[in-house]
């Protein structure tokens, strides 16, 4: 049975700055591949794609894990004739989008403008292009600019062109380029070629190009190395066929039978996305991988991977991994380790370098939950509980790496709020759950002293929950709560919510938080009391409306903001407080309401994969309200039927 007839590539793709309906990109992309490919219709910064827009600027080979990080090493492909154009603003097409074909493995667009067929099919590194252009009018492909300063050369020996950029965002990447290599089929005129350091327009003899196409983040001769090995031996049409043979095997590690057309193209184009993020950033020479180091710019051996923000990722995506990419889940863990070894620090939030766009160490989960499951062996734990170790009892240099306020939380058992600009709340609930995931890993490598010691400090959430409102609240260095509170006030002491959506963050220990509340039954009380209060939010801390505020009143399911990540194991709270039915009715009622597969399907920011791991695994009816420990929260799935690698559902773990 075929699986990519029924992903729709531009879901999630209907966004915009101030609404979020999934912030995606339509990518053409190989699973987990360095190098990815989207239209651009008009560049907005990260919102540089819509699906509305009959413009079309070029072919972005794009790199982007989310608007609100950015694009590096990028590049914009547009085929233009005869009346050239020196911006992708200038040079921009009408363009029809119910012609275009957008699959993970092929894309088709037809430029209007210069009446140009552009075809491409990816690899790991880059991909192949077919272009056809008119007959009887000089056919040029432009190479623009995106982002950062870029170079181009033209190699008329080789018929092929060089480009360079050094676009990358954030302060951690030290003699960063993505290096880009060309090589057509069809001569290429140098008569007519125009090649500036603003941009490069290669001219044709023949209206019939065929091109190979590969980056490198180590240099243009590992880019023709590259683009030897990805592209050399097979034709466009075996790279596709090959393409889509990958991606089936990636679908087909989950098999539904719908209960509907809309569950299954809404399953499966969540499926495809669960395998775009992170992205491979290692290359292979002589059979060995090596990786370009963003912390002094070398080249390191071993696999590298990035462009993943854990704060999303650890709660859906890596527990989706566990049960279905253990290898890539192993693989993915050693590159991240490998920031630690080649930095000094575990990875926040890298996209090439470490970006720390949100707070905390949540890389800790990932690496316990591989622990707790096997995924990982003794030798690489050893250096992965060194750098949990690092940075929960040290203060980082900089803000974007380790845990902020370590130092303090050491000493009082929390994060206090007037030692921290923001996020006081947050920070300490997820340093104590982090303190959980060392003394899983510890559990696991034998180290029982420290499991003891880190067992005690993951209890240090209870030192922020006021019994009078019933709701975890920043504290000050002197012990006193801050006088003023409202509930619907969102920032400040709590990262993209308020008190409602931060204060049941306690996954590792579910019944000593029920206990601070009374019981199991007062807190589903207060649960009930959650779903069923109005959507209200203040602006709060922020100072101004974010659109995770927004998509929230957007729908009613109380104060459940599940367009975003912290909400996301609210509903499976009632499972693990003995009230499977209440969570069999919210997961249906979101899942149902809240998702599709059409260009607006998501309910919020669509995190590489996790929101997408978020639906995949609710329909199944299977959730880890926990990741670091080996168990699941089961309900009634909400398809007919499912298998897992073979499996049925009832016999996963």
């Amino acid at each position: 049975m075929g699986y990519l007839q029924y992903v729709n590539v531009k879901q999630g793709t209907f966004s915009e700055h101030r609404f979020s309906n999934g912030n995606t990109l339509p990518l053409t992309q190989l699973p987990f591949a360095m190098t990815g490919f989207s239209p651009q219709t008009e560049d907005r910064g990260g919102w540089f794609y819509h699906p509305a827009s009959h413009s079309l600027e070029g072919i972005r080979l794009t790199h982007q894990p989310s608007p609100w990080i950015g694009d590096y090493g990028a590049f914009l492909l547009t085929p233009q004739t005869d009346a050239l154009r020196d911006t992708p603003s200038g040079a921009w097409s009408g363009y029809r989008p119910t012609d275009a074909v957008l699959t993970p493995n092929y894309l088709k667009v037809r430029f209007l403008r210069s009446r140009t067929d552009f075809e491409l099919t990816p690899t790991v590194r880059g991909c192949k292009l077919r272009i056809r252009f008119p007959t009887g009018r000089t056919p040029y492909l432009s190479v623009f600019p995106v982002y950062g300063k870029y170079t181009f050369r033209v190699d008329s020996e080789k018929n092929c062109v060089y480009a360079s950029s050094d676009g990358a965002r954030g302060d951690f990447h030290v003699n960063f380029r993505t290096y880009l290599v060309l090589r057509f089929s069809a001569k290429i005129d140098l008569e007519n070629t125009v090649c500036t350091d603003d941009y490069l327009h290669v001219a044709f003899c023949n209206p019939e190009v065929d091109a190979d196409l590969a980056t490198s983040y180590i240099g243009f001769d590992q880019a023709d190395v590259n683009c030897t090995s990805e592209c050399g031996c097979v034709s466009f049409d075996e790279q596709r066929q090959k393409g889509e043979a990958i991606w089936e095997e990636y679908l087909s590690r989950i098999e539904i039978e719908p209960t509907n057309e809309r569950q299954m193209r809404t399953f499966y184009s969540c499926m495809y996305r669960t395998g775009l993020f992170p992205h491979k950033a290692y290359e292979m020479q002589d059979g060995q991988a090596v990786h370009y180091c963003p912390f002094d710019g070398t080249v390191r051996s071993g696999v590298r991977y990035t462009d993943n923000g854990f704060w999303d990722t650890y709660r859906t995506e890596y527990p989706l991994l566990a049960r279905i990419g253990r290898e890539e889940y192993a693989e993915m863990l050693e590159g991240f380790i490998a920031d630690y070894k080649d930095g000094g620090w575990l990875p926040r939030w890298p996209s090439i370098g470490e970006r720390g766009c949100m707070p905390s160490t949540l890389i800790d989960a990932v690496i316990a939950d591989a622990a707790v499951k096997g995924i990982v062996g003794n030798e690489l734990l050893e250096t992965a509980l060194e750098g949990m170790l690092k940075h929960a009892n040290h203060d980082a240099p900089n803000e974007d790496l380790g845990r902020q306020g370590a130092s303090a939380y050491l000493k009082y058992g929390y994060v206090p709020k007037d030692v921290v600009d923001h996020d006081s709340v947050n920070l300490t609930l997820d340093a104590a759950y982090g303190d959980f995931c060392i003394a899983q890993v510890a559990h696991v490598l034998g180290k029982t002293d420290l499991e003891s010691e880190y067992r005690k400090r993951a209890l240090n959430y209870r030192n922020l929950f006021d019994a009078n409102t019933g709701f975890m609240r920043g504290k000050y260095t002197d012990g006193t709560f801050d006088g003023s509170f409202d509930p619907f006030d969102w920032g400040g002491d709590y990262t993209e919510g308020s008190a409602w959506q931060s204060s049941f963050a306690v996954p590792h220990d579910v019944d000593g938080l029920a206990a601070l509340y009374g019981g199991r039954g007062k807190l589903i009380e207060k649960l009930d009391a959650l779903f069923s209060a109005p959507p209200l939010y203040n602006i709060g801390g922020y100072g101004c409306e974010i659109h995770e505020m927004t998509e929230m009143a957007a729908v009613d399911f109380g104060q459940c903001a599940i367009s975003n990540q912290p909400s996301f194991h609210l509903p499976y709270l009632y499972a693990a407080l003995g009230e499977t039915q209440k969570t069999a009715y919210w997961v249906r009622k979101l899942c149902e309401e809240a998702f599709s597969d059409a260009d607006d399907g998501f309910p919020g920011d669509e995190d590489n994969g996790t929101t997408a791991a978020w639906y995949v695994l609710s329909t199944l009816g299977i959730y880890d309200i926990c990741p670091g420990k080996n168990e699941t929260i089961r309900i009634p799935m909400l398809c007919k039927r499912a298998r897992v690698l073979g499996q049925d559902v009832s016999q996963i773990v």
